[in-house]
């Protein structure tokens, strides 16, 4: 199911937002004033063909996110920038969805079934106010709205994602061609360094130990490594790092992200090669390449996936823009 932005906010969450707001003010964070009163004098912020959109509208989309911007803004001016920003996207939104609700009913013959409506409004029931239908009408009357008001924003959140939905299976096929153009031209992107997925097996040097007993220590574990014992269960025997349940596995790691002194021995191997054993103040360390991916640019056939998935986000976001815009240029909006 889609949301107009958001799903409706229990009348619980709100209220924590009202305290956590109250708060924030108190430690004299950015005030957390959403100053809509101030910006919409006469309560209405947009009118989109016969639907008002109302202060408390956007209200109702932003209150549960003033928390969460309150921490990422460093002061007031942060604050009121981000607050101002979200609050024109959200006026947006609410338009938008007001076209394309009615650009569903263009076609006569579409209708939401009411089954469809009963269900959502059971699962939101259960899902948001515990299955307590008293609190779900407890929630109603603090907006004001009746049953009926509510099963009408259900169906056209339904009719929102659908449509959207629609215009994005429009652009769900690439060609091969414009696949192959997009790796031709963009080649860097696919660029990746030497890699290996590592084991090691590692030895803490004790307050005894010297780099000859360590060596010695090492090495008969490389014996059992030469006889072909298992590099994982020999980690899991021996080694004393935080992956030895792991079978001393430390999964891909990029040359950049080593220490020099690992990365010179780690990079010599080859897939299915250990290492000898490399002693290091902190102990003694044989390594393991399970697998290993050279530097350079990938194959095209083995990203392809990956960029198919890029243009059709791409068409897709495009495509919806270009709809949007055609409704809005054939559509009566008014912005205070």
């Amino acid at each position: 199911m889609i949301h107009r932005g958001l799903r409706p906010v229990p009348v619980v969450l709100l209220a924590l937002v009202a305290v956590s707001i109250a708060q924030a003010q108190q430690r004299s964070d950015p005030p957390a004033q959403d100053n809509l009163n101030l910006r919409y004098a006469n309560g209405i912020a947009a009118i989109a063909e016969d639907k008002i959109i109302t202060v408390d509208d956007i209200r109702r989309e932003i209150s549960p996110l003033i928390p969460e911007i309150q921490r990422q803004s460093r002061n007031e001016k942060e604050f009121n920038e981000k607050v101002e920003a979200l609050q024109e996207d959200i006026v947006q939104n609410l338009i938008d969805r007001v076209l394309i609700v009615k650009d569903f009913y263009k076609d006569e013959k579409r209708r939401v079934p009411e089954s469809y409506v009963d269900n959502a409004v059971a699962e939101t029931i259960i899902t948001q106010f515990d299955g307590d239908r008293s609190k779900f009408l407890a929630y109603l009357r603090s907006r004001g709205i009746s049953q009926k008001d509510y099963r009408k924003e259900q169906e056209e959140d339904m009719i929102y994602g659908y449509m959207r939905q629609q215009q994005a299976k429009s652009s769900s096929t690439v060609s091969p061609v414009k696949i192959e153009q997009f790796y031709t031209e963009n080649k860097e992107r696919f660029y990746q360094e030497d890699s290996v997925h590592l084991r090691l097996i590692q030895l803490a040097r004790g307050e005894s130990d010297t780099d000859d007993s360590l060596r010695t220590k090492a090495g008969e574990i490389t014996t059992q490594l030469k006889a072909g014992t298992d590099f994982g269960n020999l980690a899991r025997q021996y080694s004393q790092d935080s992956r030895k349940g792991k079978g001393g596995d430390w999964g891909w790691q990029r040359r950049s992200d080593l220490r020099k002194e690992f990365s010179e021995t780690i990079f010599a191997l080859e897939k299915g090669q250990f290492s000898t054993p490399l002693i290091m103040p902190e102990g003694a360390f044989i390594f393991f390449a399970e697998e290993r991916k050279h530097a350079g640019v990938l194959p095209l056939d083995e990203v392809r996936p990956d960029i198919e998935r890029t243009l059709i986000q791409q068409s897709s976001r495009q495509a919806t823009e270009r709809w949007l815009e055609k409704l809005r240029r054939n559509a009566y909006i008014k912005h205070f």
